[in-house]
């Protein structure tokens, strides 16, 4: 099994983590398919994409010159259509056309005229590299994940009189304060 582009981790971290000195290939499969699955579940919680990589967003015109993009941060557009017109590139404060401005694109002399569905914008976002703390959050609920596999649906376990508790959570405390900071929320 090959990475996946939109993982947050290695198998390489991870194995490292948990302290694995080597591992044999069906291991470093089962590593690498946990990996894509706790990131790809890290990403659902989050109601965002983390990786760059290209969107095509297709929004209702407002009538005013500003429009927020849906995933952030926003490293480049390509391109902008408004009622099937192309939008160029402003070069400058006083030549027409659109500017990238805070995860929005601003016009300048045009306007995103209000219609249903009329702007369509092509961008890039998303982080270049990982942010350390979401990789962080990932390989520790990996490894809870990869550890939980000898006791799944077990809460507990007494040996020699000596009980010892499992988390029995969908993720840590730590893991979910790291989560809450990245969190998409949605504007009411």
């Amino acid at each position: 099994m090959t990475a996946d582009p939109l993982d947050l981790t290695t198998v390489a971290n991870l194995q490292a983590w948990l302290r694995l000195a080597s591992v044999s290939t069906e291991t470093g499969i089962e590593l690498q398919r946990l990996v894509t699955s706790v990131s790809q579940w890290i990403q659902s919680w989050l109601s965002r994409t983390i990786p760059d990589m290209p969107y095509v967003d297709t929004l209702d015109g407002q009538g005013g010159a500003r429009l927020s993009l849906g995933n952030y941060p926003v490293l480049a557009v390509s391109s902008v259509v408004v009622d099937g017109i192309a939008i160029p590139p402003s070069t400058d404060p006083t030549v027409p056309g659109w500017v990238l401005a805070n995860d929005a694109v601003v016009l300048r002399t045009y306007r995103f005229t209000r219609d249903l569905g009329n702007v369509v914008i092509s961008y890039t976002a998303g982080f270049t590299t990982v942010p350390p703390d979401l990789e962080q959050a990932c390989l520790e609920l990996a490894a809870m994940r990869w550890k939980e596999r000898e006791r799944i649906g077990h809460s507990a376990i007494t040996m020699g009189g000596q009980q010892t508790n499992f988390i029995t959570s969908d993720m840590p405390a730590s893991v979910k304060t790291i989560l809450n900071q990245w969190k998409k929320v949605v504007p009411c």
